[in-house]
């Protein structure tokens, strides 16, 4: 399926994004088509596993927007590779200012789609909008704290500790970049076993293995789960049961706080992306669920 480049600005910096025209009216009002706004996560790119998502949802009438955050990807911006929240929760906001501004679509039935890291961006941009039409968080980080206790649960102390103490250093000092995946025992942000591989699987030309090392400081402050219970608009939450990356628990718990329909998938991280076994379960979820909540 073809897209059209666009470009947006966020905080000065223009940002690349695809957009992928619905096809057919099937969700279609008087005032147009649903629109998808969809983003990644941790250091991921728009051509990283998005492209099956984005025209799945396409193919049942939703336009869909896909960007790159600032300093990554396609988009500009400096320093690159580097995570800031409120920085990401800024350009997804502009993305969905940007995403209402296409011709064709409702302005007023905005769709958020996000995965991971963006799985808890979604949540804290669309709480107490009455323009957001549907929310979908996939495998989604809504809480560092838990992530960071979860992660000890699969990573030796000292490994975290020696990612800490690069990430201080980034700080205050000259920046440094770490691997977002590495090899179990070496530095990276994703050791564990077969996340190198699983990453690499889905990583697009415009991806780079490295990342300010100041991102598991930002990971520390960073509880979007908290504005789960202000999302006013449906929300669907898909856990992955044995998820080694983003705290399932948490997801359930953000997930209750907002009412939401979950689905459970007795899967890693990286397993619902396309090519693995459960890849088309989580679409398909995703497309009975949209198709209910925006029937005309």
């Amino acid at each position: 399926m073809k897209h059209a480049d666009v470009t947006f600005l966020s905080g000065g910096v223009e940002c690349h994004a695809w957009h992928y025209t619905g096809e057919g009216d099937a969700l279609a009002t008087d005032a147009g088509r649903p629109v998808v706004v969809m983003a990644h996560g941790l250091a991921g790119t728009k051509d990283s596993g998005l492209e099956p998502f984005a025209e799945a949802l396409a193919a049942v009438g939703l336009d869909v927007l896909a960007f790159d955050y600032r300093g990554f990807g396609s988009s500009a911006g400096e320093p690159r590779q580097t995570v800031s929240m409120a920085g990401q929760l800024e350009d997804y906001r502009a993305a969905m200012s940007a995403a209402a501004r296409l011709p064709g679509v409702d302005p007023r039935r905005l769709v958020l789609w996000g995965v991971s890291l963006a799985g808890g961006h979604v949540l804290a941009a669309a709480a107490h909008r009455d323009d957001v039409a549907a929310v979908v968080a996939l495998t989604p980080l809504v809480d560092g704290v838990a992530a960071g206790r979860h992660a000890l649960a699969f990573h030796k102390p000292t490994a975290m500790l020696r990612s800490t103490v690069v990430g201080l250093q980034s700080k205050v000092g000259r920046p440094r970049m770490m691997p977002v995946v590495a090899r179990p025992g070496e530095l990276g942000c994703l050791t564990l076993e077969g996340s190198m591989e699983s990453y690499l699987a889905i990583a697009g030309p415009t991806w780079r293995n490295e990342v300010d090392a100041t991102v598991g400081l930002e990971l520390g402050n960073h509880r979007p789960g908290k504005a789960a219970a202000d999302v006013r608009a449906p929300l669907l939450v898909q856990i992955a049961d044995f998820d080694r990356s983003a705290p399932p628990q948490a997801a359930a718990k953000a997930a209750f706080a907002a009412r939401a329909e979950v689905r459970h998938y007795p899967c890693d991280h990286f397993d619902v992306y396309a090519g693995t076994a459960w890849h088309d379960a989580v679409v398909a979820h995703q497309v009975l669920f949209l198709r209910r909540v925006l029937a005309p």
